[in-house]
């Protein structure tokens, strides 16, 4: 394979990708809106990309074989914005989409995901799917990572577990799917265990050396949190989906599929805050 692209590469997830494809000396391309904000790195060229803009499409997509769909999180509305990409990514010849979807997302088949899952299965073109758990990153450098910082995790999670999953175990995943060419394969990427955010918190205590605690609010109360710092209403509703499933238990799972794929284990969750101690300090 030639080249890939990686859409929403500035992000957690897709700065994973481009390390990890870059590794492996793959021609890397980076979808973003400003390609100036993106720090220069050799051998990974950025392109203007946004998925709501059709005229930034073709050329993005111009002389890519393999493609990585990151959606816009939280997003409701993301069949509408990625549904004309992969069309456009299939007539313009791309050879396989390995599309980033979430654990649990074909549970629901009318859920945002589940619609871009099945749009892309049904393109014709080779595809691997990919429904990787909560990011522990989310805990460093995502939105959690400002309220770990003042000593505290709030939210609406009761004592349910998550088996949480580095964004390089799921990067790791993704490019190993380009180089094996894994076509019509679908996997749920779970980390090596489930804990909840009391572990969760005395973990990230323990590798930074501050006094970090968890306590669980009611949802109301992390909905309306979500509300106050300029989230969207419909990314807040779907936030409070999401931790309700973890409230109930359903993102406890841990499965082999990154160890199937790679051949290495995933990272714990221990391991991950003691790599990344500096996130809080």
């Amino acid at each position: 394979m030639k080249r890939i692209l990686v859409t929403g590469a500035s992000g957690n997830l897709g700065r994973s990708v481009l390390t990890a494809a870059k590794s492996k000396d793959f021609n890397v391309r980076a979808a973003v809106r400003n390609p100036a904000k993106l720090p220069s790195v050799s051998g990974i060229e950025a392109v203007a990309f946004d998925y709501t803009d059709q005229a930034t499409h073709s050329a993005a997509l111009e002389g890519v074989d393999g493609l990585v769909l990151i959606a816009p999180p939280l997003d409701p509305e993301a069949p509408t914005k990625l549904k004309p990409f992969v069309d456009r990514a299939r007539a313009q010849g791309v050879g396989h989409f390995v599309l980033i979807s979430a654990l649990g997302a074909d549970a629901v088949e009318q859920s945002p995901l589940r619609i871009i899952e099945r749009h892309v299965m049904a393109s014709g073109v080779a595809y691997t799917i990919l429904r990787p758990n909560f990011f522990m990153e989310n805990f460093s450098t995502g939105f959690l990572a400002p309220m770990v910082k003042q000593g505290g995790i709030f939210l609406a999670a009761a004592d349910g577990k998550t088996s949480f999953i580095s964004t390089v175990d799921i990067a790791s995943v993704a490019v190993t799917a380009f180089l094996k060419g894994l076509a019509s394969k679908e996997y749920n990427l779970t980390g090596p265990e489930a804990i909840d955010h009391t572990a969760v918190a005395a973990i990230l205590a323990k590798a930074s050396g501050k006094k970090i605690t968890y306590q669980a609010i009611a949802e109301d109360a992390m909905l309306s949190g979500m509300r106050g710092s300029g989230m969207p209403e419909s990314a807040v509703q779907y936030a409070g989906m999401l931790y309700s499933a973890v409230r109930a238990g359903y993102m406890a799972g841990v499965t082999p599929d990154v160890e199937t794929v790679t051949g290495k284990k995933p990272i714990s969750f221990q391991a991950f805050a003691e790599q990344n101690a500096a996130a809080w300090a």
